[in-house]
């Protein structure tokens, strides 16, 4: 029961509709005591030959009266109590959908996508049963099994209700050795959904990967193997939820055999009438509910609580990245200094990946970042974006440091184009405004030019119409790479960074690009990461950075005077290209 203690603060919210529920499941529990009360006197009427045509309509009126009044109040707890439950399933799907959008990279990296929205689907409906089913099942089976007995006591004979009684202590021992099985099995069956929900997701995302190195059966097999899995969790589960009914069902047949057994001598010692055991015997069967109804409550119960703790664990967690209750609100602008001691990270604390990295860039001035694969150039745009804030040192944003700001005020200032394109399943046109969705279609296109896009759009059937499906998976890397920058630019950022994002388009396309960014304005302050150094060769300034640290500093022209790694590697570039348009 420690479920509904969980889930006190919803019911409390609702308690309202849930008086009303529950009032409604007491009319109707009243009510349909009647009936086998009223079938009982009609047959000691006809046992004693005293039934009348009139007397027999006054009954059926009775009977149809019940039925209307047992109809009206059943809507109207279905009504409060599902209605709440469903208020409840929003609830906790917002509550998660707010939570999954406020964490920070980390728990990405922690959180499976498919565990994550096993979260969302699976336990969210678990835990709105214990809200709609739980709590009918809670209210109606005591309101009725209290309501039945009471009658049995007042219609029948207290002894024989006594008798009848006496298996009932078996049920809850049952339902509490069951409950608790159910519990265990039940979340190693979640935990087993959601390795499957993230498999799927997982190999239909990399579907094409998957088919270009031949490995369908092997994937199919992997798949087979958590689907048993899965099977073999939910065959656990079902087993013991399985028990229930046949223990229940021996209960109320112990009743049934000791209520014929007394209930047949009391009416041959004429201490009850034969009608009076046929209600007596009605009444039982009306029991039968609530004793299934507490065998199907633990089992709500138990899935409910098992769901609800999870989600729990998962709303428990809290972002590393803490935003300043009083923080700067106004968009971040100005100069960037950049004074980084050391960072590592947090799985890998051991590790330094950035160590004395210091630098100034002036407000609209060009920063490019270049290096080895693994040198920390990404890292280091990640702690522009907040990503990670626990490092010691300091990054400067204006006169003030980034951890400052608010961060939608720090976010919104920053155009951020990344390594791996993510295109949302709508419109060219919308997934290039999705930062400022008003934006009209002059401003699509003007930042769509400045990308180097919009002839590639133009000659799309549906122009900026054109879905792109899931991911962009219609268009080309540089396509998506280049809506990508047009989306970047469309909220004019004070600082547009680039991570090598200019890697999937071709020479003549990304000069294009560069020369139209660096037209545009004066003011907006860029950094460009990038293996192939054209792109940065224009750059206020450059550094070169291994192994964490820089290496190398300067204007294109003076690292090539260094001869280090730039300039060997500008070297290699330039004979690479030279080979490539065939000159010698």
């Amino acid at each position: 029961m420690s479920i509904f203690k969980k889930l006190g603060w919803f019911f409390k919210q609702e308690k309202k509709h849930y008086a009303i529920g529950v009032f409604s499941l007491v009319v109707v529990a009243i009510v349909q005591v009647l009936p086998p009360k009223i079938i009982g006197l009609i047959i000691d009427e006809i046992d004693q030959k005293r039934l009348t045509r009139q007397t027999l309509l006054i009954w059926i009126g009775v009977l149809i009266l019940a039925a209307f009044t047992q109809y009206g109040f059943r809507f109207i707890w279905r009504t409060n109590i599902w209605g709440s439950a469903a208020k409840l399933e929003r609830s906790l799907r917002s509550q998660l959908f707010h939570h999954f959008t406020k964490m920070d990279h980390l728990f990405f990296q922690t959180h499976r996508t498919g565990d994550l929205m096993a979260h969302a689907t699976n336990d969210v409906s678990a835990v709105q049963n214990v809200a709609g089913a739980g709590i009918l099942t809670f209210a109606d089976s005591l309101i009725t099994g209290i309501s039945t007995i009471v009658a049995m006591v007042l219609f029948v004979d207290w002894r024989l209700t006594i008798l009848a009684m006496i298996p009932l202590p078996l049920l809850a021992v049952t339902s509490r050795v069951l409950g608790s099985k159910i519990h265990v099995a039940f979340r190693d069956a979640q935990a087993a959904f959601s390795d499957i929900n993230d498999k799927t997701q997982e190999s239909i995302t990399g579907m094409k990967v998957i088919k270009t190195f031949g490995q369908e059966e092997e994937d199919i097999a992997d798949f087979e193997e958590k689907i048993q899995r899965v099977v073999q969790k939910n065959r656990r589960v079902n087993r013991y939820d399985a028990l229930f009914d046949p223990c229940i069902t021996a209960i109320i047949g112990i009743s049934y055999v000791l209520t014929i057994w007394l209930g047949g001598r009391y009416v041959m010692a004429h201490t009850i009438s034969v009608g009076q055991l046929v209600s007596f015997i009605s009444y039982i069967g009306m029991l039968v509910w609530p004793m299934f109804a507490i065998g199907r409550l633990f089992n709500v119960l138990e899935r409910g609580n098992a769901s609800y703790d999870r989600i729990e664990e998962l709303l428990s967690e809290e972002t590393h990245i803490i935003e300043e209750e009083h923080g700067i609100a106004t968009r971040a602008k100005g100069d960037i200094v950049v004074d980084i001691k050391s960072f590592a990270y947090p799985d890998y604390p051991d590790q330094v990946v950035l160590k004395d990295i210091a630098l100034k860039l002036d407000e609209g001035k060009t920063l490019g970042i270049v290096g080895k694969t693994g040198a920390g150039k990404t890292t280091l745009l990640k702690l522009f974006l907040r990503e990670y804030d626990d490092y010691q040192g300091s990054i400067l944003f204006g006169e003030h440091d980034i951890k400052a700001y608010r961060l939608q005020a720090l976010l919104a200032a920053i155009g951020y184009v990344p390594q791996d394109h993510f295109l949302f399943s709508m419109t060219i046109r919308d997934n290039i405004r999705f930062a400022a969705p008003k934006s009209t279609q002059t401003m699509v296109e003007e930042v769509a030019k400045l990308a180097a896009i919009h002839e590639d759009i133009q000659a799309f059937v549906q122009g900026y119409d054109t879905l792109v499906g899931e991911r962009g998976v219609s268009l080309s890397g540089g396509q998506k790479q280049r809506i990508s920058i047009a989306r970047s630019l469309i909220t004019k950022p004070e600082l547009l960074i680039l991570d090598d994002a200019l890697s999937a388009v071709d020479a003549k396309t990304e000069e294009a690009i560069l020369q139209h960014l660096q037209a545009r304005t004066k003011r907006q302050t860029t950094i460009i990461t990038a293996h192939r150094l054209s792109s940065v060769m224009h750059a206020d300034e450059i550094i070169v950075m291994d192994q964490g640290t820089i290496v190398e500093r300067g204007t294109h022209s003076q690292l090539l005077t260094n001869h280090g790694w730039y300039a060997q590697m500008w070297s290699k570039q330039q004979l690479e290209a030279k080979i490539e348009r065939g000159e010698k």
